[in-house]
């Protein structure tokens, strides 16, 4: 049964163009093809990147953290209340206001005090501004050696250059080592990522996180088993492109360098839209659809493969939408309200509790705990990425 399986599932028509085997793929006279067995390497690799990013945290990212001057806010915990945590664990953290008057007359409180108490209720189970800076401390250590290793693999390779070159040849193009080390980090990175992210801070657009890794892996994966690593190759660093700037950008919004963090996201927006919305759509997408296919006909391997490219391209479009909506007010309002993808710490001043991270600022520096808010103008991208990121493949 497992072996009809197999055999059906690896049939030469749905993975290699017409009129090419997977004899013809297997290593000889020192020549090494990619092999579908190689992949499962990337499951020990991703438990190695789990260990090495817990490490990474304590002993780098918190340090660092600290050394910059990220700290954590004080944050008042509510109260025990049997009934309102009842209510805040089956029907929802954020009631609407008549919910709320039925649960003070229930617990004999005022209807101020109800609020507060999920104002507070709420605080408790966001993340730390530490744990948010430690995240984004070994995402940016990653893509930034993965960008700058991933240059160096190709930088020499004609296909980086030209494209249509991906396929001279095609699928008969040896494997280097030096690619396979690359590719094999990177669906390793990706596998680990699915693995934290229950523990990961959770954003407004996790199900477009989510899908945005299963598509990756499946990519990485197909990609190499179809031997079509060099088209592959140049996705992985066109998307690592931006991925560090935008990791960069939050670590210096968390310790409060407001004018790095400006010029960051500046840059950072630039890329995400010269490499998402220009070069993946006509160098990638185009080489794919029309070029792939120019000395032979479409297979079923042609068309998953684009499909898998066509979803990267909306998720692509979704999340520049986002970040237009950020530029938007940063044009128009002088200043960016908060993280349209984020959940921010709520406050409230009366009651002595934290500031968020997204009040505003004086002089430069950061609101401190329990101060009254200034009229000072905000720092224009820090309420964007406070409590959050803008997107990342």
């Amino acid at each position: 049964m497992l072996s009809s399986l197999s055999e059906w599932f690896w049939q030469e028509r749905l993975w290699l163009p017409p009129n090419n085997t997977w004899a013809a793929l297997e290593d000889r006279d020192g020549l090494v093809y990619p092999h579908a067995r190689d992949l499962l390497a990337a499951l020990p690799v991703a438990l190695v990147l789990v260990v090495m990013r817990l490490a990474f945290e304590r002993f780098v990212g918190l340090p660092l953290g600290r050394l910059l001057g990220v700290h954590d806010q004080t944050r008042r915990p509510a109260k025990p209340n049997a009934t309102l945590e009842k209510y805040f664990l089956t029907e929802g953290w954020k009631p609407k206001e008549h919910q709320m008057a039925v649960l003070a007359v229930q617990c004999g409180l005022t209807l101020p005090q109800i609020q507060r108490w999920f104002r507070r209720r709420r605080n408790q189970d966001r993340p730390s501004l530490t744990k948010k800076f430690c995240e984004a401390s070994w995402r940016f250590s990653f893509y930034f050696c993965s960008f700058f290793g991933g240059l160096s693999v190709l930088y020499h390779e004609s296909w980086l250059w030209a494209p249509v070159m991906c396929w001279d040849n095609y699928p008969n193009q040896p494997l280097q080592p030096a690619l396979y080390y690359w590719y094999l980090l990177e669906l390793s990175f990706y596998v680990s990522l699915l693995i934290t992210l229950p523990f990961d801070v959770r954003r407004k657009d996790f199900k477009e996180q989510v899908t945005h890794h299963f598509v990756t892996i499946l990519l990485i994966s197909f990609s190499y088993s179809s031997n079509l690593l060099r088209i592959g190759s140049l996705v992985l660093l066109l998307h690592d492109a931006s991925d560090y700037l935008l990791e960069a950008g939050k670590m210096f919004n968390y310790t409060h360098w407001r004018k790095v963090c400006d010029t960051l996201f500046i840059i950072f927006s630039l890329v995400f839209f010269y490499t998402r919305l220009v070069l993946f759509p006509t160098q990638i997408l185009y080489t794919t659809y029309y070029e792939s296919i120019a000395k032979g006909g479409p297979f079923f391997g042609y068309y998953f493969f684009n499909v898998l490219l066509l979803m990267l391209q909306l998720l692509h479009v979704f999340w520049s939408c986002l970040i237009l909506r950020m530029i938007y007010s940063f044009v128009k309002k002088g200043r960016m309200e908060k993280d349209v993808r984020s959940d921010v710490e709520e406050s409230d001043s009366s009651d002595g509790e934290a500031v968020p991270e997204h009040l505003p600022l004086k002089n430069g520096a950061a609101a401190r705990p329990g101060a009254a808010p200034t009229d000072g103008p905000r720092s224009r991208t820090a309420g964007r990425l406070a409590n959050g990121h803008t997107p990342a493949t």
